[in-house]
């Protein structure tokens, strides 16, 4: 594992002097290096093979003081080449497209804009410039899942990724979500700090879910050996036995069912909120989502953050299922103020 640290203008690419690419830092100019301290990432292999998790946290993002920052699960035989080329496409494929957007707005877009504010309660209403990342969000991924199904010599039809992206740009932050990883925020009550859970977990089992893939002729099943585990199968063969039910790439079953249609979520930062985690399902098998918060609020630093919430989902692993293959495990902290010292 190692966090390759790379200078970039406009494109993210990977960095050919790297050894271990799965996950990057990047920022968009020199001066960005020096805030590193607001966040970090850190990834482990388990014992199923290569790891296919990847993760970047991009400094400087669309706005100085801005920030992506993406984890990325891979799957199947091709899983790491599909999350890693999400991880290096989606951050300038989604600016792209918000940019495009802005150009294209008219002045009757402003209008209709200010006549329903004008007739609707203003807290009920998402800020217009939320309204343009969440259209852009869902453009970027529809045009990078086209991508990865035009890939030669990339076979995807039983291999994809996850992803859960935050982008933060002043005091707002954009979620958006595509399959079982997570996006937890921690925040500051009166009794310490609190998880707030900021996405969810799409997985076949949830009922819109279910009714989307068997509306469209796949089928939704659990094996005997594994009966809480819901899986997406073929209308008359069993398999690929798919357990999310979005995600990049995955073609066998996006007839049936399985979309590259982010959720996608806007959050207006208080005060109170430290911290926000971006973990693959890993982590979240074995620790709840306060657990991680803890972790992470009780952690030395912000560069060791990350470090320590996967070192502790490691062990859980161990401690938990001694006799299974541990999971690559994943995990991307952004700070939202400096973190104090213990006095």
């Amino acid at each position: 594992m190692g966090i390759c640290i790379s200078v970039v203008s406009s494109e993210i690419h990977e960095a050919d002097d790297c050894h271990h690419e799965n996950v990057v830092f990047l920022a968009e100019n020199i001066a960005s290096l020096g805030i590193q301290g607001l966040g970090s990432l850190y990834t482990k292999q388990g014992s199923k093979g290569l790891n296919q998790d990847a993760a970047i946290l991009y400094q400087d993002y669309g706005i100085e003081g801005g920030a992506f920052c993406g984890v990325f699960d891979g799957h199947g035989k091709n899983g790491h080449l599909v999350s890693n080329m999400v991880r290096n496409r989606l951050a300038s494929l989604l600016l792209n497209q918000k940019n495009a957007l802005e150009k294209i707005r008219t002045a009757a877009d402003d209008k209709s804009f200010r006549h329903q504010v004008a007739k609707t309660d203003i807290k009920s209403i998402p800020n217009k410039d939320f309204l343009n990342w969440q259209e852009a969000c869902i453009g970027a991924f529809n045009v990078l899942d086209k991508e990865i199904m035009l890939q030669e010599n990339l076979d995807c039809s039983t291999s994809g990724t996850t992803a859960v992206v935050v982008v933060r740009q002043s005091e707002d932050l954009v979620i958006a979500n595509l399959g079982d990883s997570r996006a937890v925020l921690g925040t500051i009550t009166e009794n310490g700090i609190k998880a707030v859970q900021l996405t969810t977990d799409l997985k076949p089992g949830l009922p819109n879910e279910a009714e989307r893939i068997r509306n469209c002729n796949g089928r939704v099943l659990a094996l005997k050996g594994e009966p809480h585990i819901q899986r997406v199968w073929l209308p008359h063969e069993d398999s690929p036995g798919l357990a999310m039910s979005r995600a990049f790439g995955d073609f066998l079953l996006k007839n049936h069912g399985i979309i590259a249609v982010p959720d996608v979520f806007h959050h207006h930062l208080t005060p109170d909120d430290q911290f926000i985690v971006l973990a693959t399902d890993g982590v979240w098998d074995v620790l709840n989502n306060n657990q991680v918060a803890s972790i992470v609020m009780e952690a030395e630093s912000e560069q060791e953050a990350a470090k320590a919430v996967v070192e502790a989902a490691t062990a859980s692993w161990k401690k938990k299922f001694p006799s299974s293959k541990v999971d690559d495990c994943t995990v991307v902290c952004l700070f939202f103020h400096k973190k104090q010292k213990p006095s």
